[in-house]
This record gives structure tokens, C-alpha cells and sequence, in this order.
């Protein structure tokens, strides 16, 4: 174990964290909500640091992150735990095992550092489960990383207080998160009051200069109506800025939201219409196979910039064919231009 960083000691051994917006008080003994940062006799620790439940290759875009260092592979990484409650997790396994026995290994920084390395990856993602409540481990990797010249990427909820945003985001590169609805969705399907924190936590990578790409799960009945959609889509543009790529994803009923239909490929392209007519200049489906949508097109002429189809790129181009307009792409110097 390592301690944590981000927390208080209080009167009788308790602690509170500070590292997300639930500032849980732990009673000695205990985990927060997230469960794995534990008090241990009135300090606080991290009971997953350098304990690996996933380890993998990746393309970028499985993030996704389809305008950051397009057509690259990178060292996917992750713990247990998650700070968010969402009844409709992939990860749930990992991301609260709930007492189930989890095969992890464990592995330090540096051999992270190392393994990428080796098999000549260009950076690492910190993704599958939250990566703010691996805080500390995925800190210091992301140092080594820096130091080495490899790009650090985060996929996350967001949930995750400000001065830990800001820490983060010094060493980090890329980031995508998901904006999943409104305050009623968040309070409804995924255990906290509002979204307010979230949209802090972006403000704070913008001003940081880590790129942002958006994911939106459209789930029948929650947050797929025009009014939701179209609110989701105003803020990014207002805050994020045009150029901001946002992906809408198709649900399928998994973990405890199993009595949902999956979302039909219509409300999927009805979300990029809507999205691209307030202006939005990179809109994707997501989980639709070989849409047309999944593929970058030029936002002023509408030309394919670059090809997808599933991870499988092509043709990957930073400026228009056709009329010569500047593709928004960072991450330039890893990309395979």
C-alpha cells in the first residue's frame, strides 16, 4: 500500500478524502465509497497501487480518441475500483467487484514504463476502470512517461475533485470523458447529485492544454431525448469549443440495466445531426459497426479525411484533399500521418 494523497486526518482516527467530489469520511479500517483507498490506523492509503487487474494493447481509437495521435497503439493500464455507481457499467467486474476475488499483478512504474517501451508503444492509457481512484500510481507512471518522452491519455468520468485535475492534467496528454446526461441521469443511474463537478473537471483540462474528446451513452429513455442531447452538445461547443470531437454511443443492456433495449442506430444518427447542426465539427456514432460515422469527414466540405472502420484506420490525413482545411488533430508528432 501506498499513502494516499489528497485527504485530512480528523478527531478519532477518521480521514477524509478529498481526492472526488464525494469527500467520504472513513472511519479507521474502512474504504470510501470507491473502495480502495482505506484508513489504516488515522492515515490514508491506496490499496491498489502498482496492482494491475488489466494490462493490454490497444489502438487509440478504442478510447476513444480519434483526433489524438490518430492510428497509434498504446499501453492500456488499469486497477480496481471506480467512484461513480452506474447501474449500466461494461466493467463492473473491475470496476466494483464487490468482495469477488480479482486476479491482479503487480507491477511498478517503471516496468510500465518498460513494457511500453519494449514493445515500441508510443504512450499509455489509464482506462477500463476510473483512473482517479488510482491516483497515486497512475501519477507516477505518468511521470516516468513524460520523462520518456511516451504520451499519457486518460479515459474517465470525470468525477474528480480540482486541485487533483489540475495535478493530472500537467502530465497528461489526452483526455476523453464521459458526458453522460444531465443531473437527473447522473442522480438517477450513476449515484451522485449532479454533473457540475465533471464539467469543472474539463474546464480545468481545457486551461490545462490536454486535449478533449466527449462520449455521450445514449441509453433509451434516460438521456436520449432531443432537449438532453441538444444541451450536452451547447455546453461542450460553449466550453470545450467547436472543435471538441464527440462521440454518441449505442447502449446494450448489460450489469444492472439489463431491461433496456438497445439504442436504436436511428437516435445514434439523429444525436450527430443534431450535434453537427449547432456546429459541432467532429461528430461520431459509436458501437455501430462500420457507419459511415465512424469516419472523419472534413467540416467544411464534408470530404473523408479519415478512414475507420471498427479500430482498423487508413488514410489518415491533417488536412482536406479536397479544399485544403486543417483537420484538428493533436498529438501530431506520435500520429501515423
Amino acid at each position: 500500500m501506498k499513502e494516499a494523497l489528497f485527504y485530512s486526518k480528523m478527531a478519532a482516527g477518521k480521514v477524509r478524502c478529498v481526492l472526488c467530489p464525494r469527500f467520504c469520511i472513513i472511519q479507521d479500517g474502512k474504504t470510501g465509497i470507491c473502495g480502495v483507498r482505506k484508513n489504516q490506523g488515522g492515515t490514508l492509503y491506496s490499496v491498489v497501487y502498482g496492482r494491475l487487474c488489466s494490462l493490454h494493447i490497444d489502438p487509440i481509437e478504442k478510447k476513444p480518441l480519434f483526433h489524438f495521435a490518430p492510428g497509434t497503439e498504446c499501453l492500456s493500464i488499469a486497477t480496481v475500483g471506480c467512484n461513480l455507481m452506474c447501474s449500466f457499467c461494461q466493467n463492473a467486474e473491475i470496476s466494483h467487484p464487490e468482495g469477488k476475488e480479482i486476479s491482479v499483478e503487480e507491477m511498478a512504474p517503471e516496468k510500465i514504463i518498460a513494457l511500453a517501451k519494449e514493445y515500441k508503444l508510443p504512450g499509455i492509457a489509464y482506462t477500463y476502470t476510473e483512473p482517479t481512484v488510482f491516483f497515486e500510481y497512475a501519477l507516477d507512471v505518468m511521470r516516468l512517461a513524460r520523462e520518456e518522452g511516451l504520451y499519457n491519455v486518460w479515459v474517465s468520468n470525470g468525477y474528480t475533485n480540482p486541485e487533483p485535475a489540475k495535478k493530472a492534467a500537467k502530465f497528461m496528454d489526452a483526455v476523453n470523458v464521459d458526458l453522460k446526461g444531465d443531473g437527473l441521469f447522473y442522480k438517477r443511474l450513476c449515484g451522485i447529485p449532479d454533473e457540475g463537478p465533471i464539467k469543472e473537471s474539463l474546464r480545468i483540462y481545457r486551461k490545462g492544454g490536454v486535449w478533449i474528446e466527449v462520449t455521450t451513452l445514449l441509453i433509451p429513455g434516460y438521456n436520449d431525448s432531443e432537449k438532453t442531447i441538444t444541451g450536452i452538445v451547447q455546453w461542450v461547443k460553449e466550453n470545450l469549443g467547436e472543435d471538441t470531437p464527440m462521440h454518441f454511443s449505442r447502449f446494450y443492456p448489460q450489469y444492472k440495466l439489463t431491461d433496456v433495449n438497445p439504442t436504436p442506430v436511428k437516435t445514434i444518427e439523429d444525436a450527430v445531426k443534431i450535434a453537427e447542426r449547432l456546429g459541432m465539427h467532429y461528430v461520431y456514432a459509436g458501437n455501430i459497426y462500420a457507419h459511415d460515422k465512424e469516419s472523419t469527414h472534413c467540416p467544411k466540405c464534408g470530404r473523408k479525411v479519415i478512414d475507420r472502420v471498427g479500430y482498423h484506420v487508413s488514410n489518415i490525413r491533417s488536412k482536406c484533399p479536397e479544399c485544403g482545411t486543417k483537420i484538428a488533430i493533436a498529438g501530431g508528432k506520435w500520429a501515423k500521418l
